[in-house]
């Protein structure tokens, strides 16, 4: 059995170190010494690994361009954390004006042993789909369950299956025509790992085995594709049903974000 240390060494290693290589077409990268910043049609996005070497005063300019370049174009960024990186970066980030979101657990298993995850419930039915009223339909559904604003999922996953069709698998859970959860299975190109992103499910559908039964079948995917390793970014409600599927506890992640309302710290 792969330890923690050693699959959190793959995930490093293959996961947060490809994703230069693997951005939608209409995400524009740059890149500022260690950090990888991309501007999307929603919030932009800033990742990095090997911080160690930098100093303090470095570190502090390195984050106020990520910020200024942000706030240069007018839109957040959300800087994503591991429970791993240096232990001063969340204090340096909370300095330079950026908020935590809710936290997440980031598991790691074998595709081969969450095939057998869940059975389908009766009187669902879940299928693969790339039709732009399905994925406005799933963004409406996102939207109900988080109670904010997520039309601009549709035109996400649009531009991730436009760019890799081959890479990305978008599955609909419906009840009587009514889209009630969907998640997708996003192979990792060149690497070990496939992510399983998504979930959802309207509140009246939940503790059915519908979010159970997209982790099978995305788990049936994944393996068809020659896929070793399924990963997710766990939510608090999700993390304990997949470690009971098997998965283990590798990390956790945390969204730092700044947005263009948040008044700029003074000097």
């Amino acid at each position: 059995m792969t330890t923690q240390d050693e699959l959190l060494l793959l995930h490093d290693q293959q996961v947060r170190g490809t994703i230069a290589a693997r951005l939608p077409k209409t995400w524009k990268p740059s890149w500022d010494g260690p950090v990888l910043q991309v501007v999307t049609p929603a919030r932009g996005f800033a990742f990095a690994q090997d911080l160690d070497g930098l100093s303090v005063e470095e570190l502090d300019a390195l984050i106020g361009r990520v910020r200024d370049r942000s706030a240069a174009c007018g839109q957040a960024v959300e800087w994503k954390t591991y429970g791993h990186d240096r232990q001063d970066l969340t204090e340096r980030l909370r300095l330079a004006g950026f908020a935590p979101e809710a936290e997440e657990t980031v598991v790691v298993g074998l595709a081969t042993n969450l095939t057998a995850a869940g059975e389908v419930p009766d009187g669902i039915t879940v299928r693969p789909t790339t039709d732009s009223a399905d994925l406005r339909r799933i963004a409406a559904m996102e939207s109900e369950v988080w109670g904010v604003d997520w039309s601009w999922l549709a035109d996400d996953l649009r531009d991730r299956i436009s760019s890799a069709p081959e890479n990305i698998v978008v599955l609909v859970a419906e009840a009587a025509g009514e889209v009630v959860s969907a998640a997708w299975l996003v192979i990792l190109p060149g690497t070990d790992f496939a992510a399983l992103w998504g979930g959802s499910t309207l509140a009246q559908w939940r503790r059915k085995g519908i979010y159970r039964a997209l982790v099978a079948r995305r788990a049936q995917l994944a393996t068809e594709r020659g896929v070793t390793y399924l990963l997710v970014d766990a939510s608090k409600d999700s993390s304990p049903v997949l470690q009971r599927l098997g998965l283990q506890v590798v990390t956790t992640t945390t969204p730092w974000v700044w947005s263009p309302t948040t008044p700029l710290p003074s000097a």
